[in-house]
């Protein structure tokens, strides 16, 4: 009996990805890898600093807060910020295992991008014979200081947004060589809390995703990282982002702040903390109720103290918030000229009717306007190993369009921020070419293959484009051999994801000029950091400071 294959055929943006080698898509991060859904927008903070912002209503008029909670606003307080503090971080989640390297970012043997890899080696990452690096330099492009292959997809997605020549000029970024498992959350690639202790902190959120999870996105964050106390809040559209400060009331109301500060004073008074001092806590949380004594949450009297200032810093930020944000316009990307409806806006009004646009829109604004520290976006559907090309060039051509956004509107605002994009495993080709349009005569892609995965940043500083530490050689940290394999013994990251995030972490702290401090950041947290001595540590870090 004859059995015909059905021919392979690219997939459209948006239409679901289903492999015969696959399980079918139960969990959700399934469901997001096969383009199933899409990912509604996280904000991760503390789950009642969500509902209590909700309560209070932005204020045009700007009152101040009456000095006894104005005082507890501080350090060794509520600790609520007065301005964001970081270099803004975002991230990019490709949910599946998408190609980043080869056909996209350049990546070579030992001592460089620019020692290339073998035709063999270039054809395994996707890049048929004619149209190899090298041989070639017409498919060397450096127009964002990272070398990349010419047609890569995702640059040239990055470029139809990147309009500005100065946001090009300003960009520069490097590529981790390392390995990471096929397919699956279990991959603790998102930096996200440790970006966060090591200062990445906004005016109203630490940080931002685009999942329910505890990472904020679709791969896991390392477990030594996570703070119980970050809990994601959801945000999938601009109006959530307006919600954070705004309930539809006036937006001139002095009398909010004020009932908004009684209900401080009411619940845990405004005596200034002292830990271990019961006394410092009053109002609701230690009062009596007839011959009931006062709350006692814990025995011990420093950690009884400390829960109940939290709740009670839960209604000082929740004041603080009422008095200083005027506008809730001001978080809302559909408002703001720079991202749509200005004279040359990044996104067009249709634009807006693709949620990964308005989710993208909306975590850019909060995270380069200052409202949060450090944001995830998470794109599905970038498991797309369906024999074709097509599909794959369309994916990342997409995924280059929100990272070039991202980057054109930092530029516009004048403010650094560092891009760090990754995925779960990655994919080999087929070794024949898809001649169709979107196939662009590269090869297809055929099924997924750790030992080909990297990761890789960018940064942009208004400054001007970020120079480099140890030369050109130190973009790409690690290395792959020849004929197209990540080497597990190039690097500390090559085959250790935990340590890929620490050297993330390392180079954000470089681009502040705070890396000398990595070790102390890391003994603090109880991690034994695994990127090795200071010389190694040197070696591992791209970039000079741009702040």
């Amino acid at each position: 009996m004859l059995i015909r294959k059905k021919p392979a055929r690219p997939h459209a943006l948006g239409e679901p990805m289903l492999h015969e080698d696959h399980p079918l898509p139960v969990t959700r991060r399934q469901l997001l890898s096969a383009g199933l859904i899409s990912a509604p927008a996280v904000v991760m903070a503390p789950a009642w600093l969500g509902a209590l912002l909700r309560s209070g209503t932005a204020n045009a008029a700007n009152p101040t807060l009456s000095p006894d909670i104005a005082a507890l606003l501080s350090q060794g307080q509520c600790n609520v910020p007065t301005q964001a503090t970081g270099v803004p971080f975002i991230c990019f989640d490709l949910a599946g295992g998408a190609n980043l390297v080869g056909s996209e970012v350049l990546v070579g043997v030992q001592g460089g991008q620019s020692n290339f890899l073998s035709t063999a080696g270039f054809g395994k990452l996707g890049v048929p014979g004619n149209q190899v690096p090298g041989a070639n330099s017409a498919f060397v492009d450096s127009s964002l200081g990272l070398l990349w292959h010419s047609d890569g997809a995702i640059k040239r997605g990055i470029m139809t947004k990147a309009t500005t020549a100065a946001t090009a000029a300003g960009t520069n970024g490097a590529v981790f060589c390392a390995m990471s498992q096929n397919d699956t959350q279990n991959n603790p690639h998102n930096p996200m809390y440790g970006i966060a202790k090591a200062g990445a902190q906004g005016l109203l959120l630490t940080l931002t995703g685009t999942q329910s999870s505890v990472s904020g996105g679709n791969s896991q964050a390392p477990m030594a990282l996570i703070d119980p106390a970050l809990q994601p809040t959801t945000i999938s559209q601009p109006s959530d982002a307006t919600a954070l400060v705004d309930t539809g009331g006036a937006t001139a109301d002095p009398v909010a702040v004020a009932v908004l500060e009684s209900q401080t004073r009411i619940s845990g008074g405004s005596t200034p903390y002292v830990a271990g001092d019961t006394s410092t806590i009053t109002g609701a949380l230690t009062a009596p109720s007839g011959s009931t004594p006062g709350v006692s949450i814990y025995t011990d009297p420093t950690t009884d103290t400390q829960l109940k200032n939290q709740v009670r810093c839960a209604y000082v930020k929740s004041a603080n918030t009422a008095a200083v944000f005027g506008n809730p316009a001001a978080l809302d990307p559909t408002q703001d000229p720079l991202i749509i409806g200005g004279t040359s806006p990044i996104f067009t009004a249709s634009d807006f009717q693709d949620g990964d646009i308005r989710k993208t829109a909306t975590v850019m604004k909060l995270v380069l306007d200052g409202y949060a520290g450090a944001g995830t976006i998470s794109l599905g559907g970038y498991d797309y190993h369906d024999s074709t090309r097509a599909t794959g060039e369309m994916r990342n051509f997409k995924a280059g369009q929100m990272i070039g956004a991202v980057l054109e509107y930092a530029q516009r605002k004048q403010t650094p921020v560092m891009i760090y994009v990754f995925s779960d495993g990655s994919l080999s080709s087929t070794g024949m070419p898809d001649n169709s349009v979107d196939g662009r005569g590269k090869y297809g892609w055929q099924g997924d293959n750790s030992s080909v995965s990297s990761t890789f940043f960018l940064a942009y500083s208004p400054k001007g484009r970020p120079t480099l530490r140890n030369g050109t050689a130190g973009q790409q940290i690690g290395y792959f051999t020849a004929d197209g394999s990540v080497v597990g013994t190039s690097s500390p990251v090559a085959n250790s994801v935990n340590s890929l995030v620490q050297a993330v972490i390392l180079n954000y702290m470089g681009l502040m000029g705070t890396d000398a401090q990595f070790p102390t950041l890391m003994q603090s947290l109880g991690i034994s950091q695994g990127l090795g001595s200071a010389a190694s540590l040197a070696s591992l870090t791209a970039f000079n400071a741009i702040v």
